[in-house]
């Protein structure tokens, strides 16, 4: 993959994040405050971009959603590794857990 690919990847990802949480923001605020792992400054910010502006912003070279799961922990509870098919429910659970507590302490 050529330089220049990857930065369009990263536009393609970057205007697909922009447009999700614009939309999700718009719909259910609090629930996109929770899925987006956002404030409410963030959000505000989100719904008020133009389409020109989504154009502009998405055209960055860098990445604008980061990973939420930043540990081996979640990372272990989301891919079951090890896990039989019936605890999977029960560690996609607790990462979802594990997750909105981080979202909380960062609010």
């Amino acid at each position: 993959m050529t330089t220049d690919q990857i930065l369009a990847e990263i536009r393609e990802a970057n205007l697909s994040y922009l447009m999700l949480a614009q939309s999700l923001v718009r719909i259910d605020r609090d629930q996109a405050l929770f899925r987006l792992g956002i404030n409410e400054g963030t959000a505000d910010l989100i719904a008020a971009l133009t389409p020109a502006q989504m154009m502009k912003v998405a055209s960055s070279n860098t990445l604008l959603c980061k990973m939420r799961c930043d540990d081996d922990m979640v990372w272990g509870l989301l891919t079951s590794h090890g896990k039989s098919a019936a605890n999977d429910a029960v560690s996609r659970l607790h990462a979802s857990i594990l997750m909105a507590g981080r979202h909380q302490e960062a609010a």
